[in-house]
């Protein structure tokens, strides 16, 4: 994903290399510009990114334990973002998924999130028994999904 920086850098390189042309007075045809400045953005792209190399942000991001928390009694007008900002309130939330039936798609009532470790005992402490939309939350550390049997094992 194009960051921010990358579009202000390709920006000001377009910016830049109008001027030094106006500037020189040269005469160059557009594709040619064009083809300098594409190669004048990507090499400074590739400086800034080689600039960044200490520890990224994705890899900050994934450096730490996370745990999944399950979230039942859940009101069905609850949506994910109702769930992620009610969580965000008690630390970083990386994901939330709120369990649908296959054949209606209405949602079952339970979900889970997933939060760092160090977030997620704080959350279960402060949403058990928390009451959200006129139900009463039940919180806790979700369980390991059992491994489901091979529907075409062949002994």
């Amino acid at each position: 994903m194009k960051s921010n920086t990358s579009v202000l850098l390709s920006i000001a390189v377009a910016i830049l290399g109008s001027i030094i042309i106006t500037i020189l007075d040269l005469t160059i045809s557009g594709a040619a510009l064009f083809a300098a400045g594409a190669i004048a953005t990507g090499i400074a792209n590739q400086f800034i990114s080689t600039k960044k190399s200490g520890p990224s942000s994705e890899a900050v991001e994934s450096d730490f334990a996370t745990t999944t928390l399950y979230v039942g009694n859940l009101p069905y007008r609850a949506n994910e973002m109702a769930i992620r900002t009610l969580f965000s309130e008690h630390g970083k939330v990386l994901s939330v998924r709120l369990m649908k039936d296959k054949h209606t798609g209405k949602r079952r009532g339970f979900g889970f999130v997933e939060m760092p470790e160090k977030d997620a005992e704080n959350a279960i402490n402060a949403l058990n028994e928390k009451e959200f939309q006129e139900r009463s939350l039940k919180v806790r550390e979700a369980n390991e999904r059992a491994p489901r049997p091979a529907e075409n094992a062949q002994v």
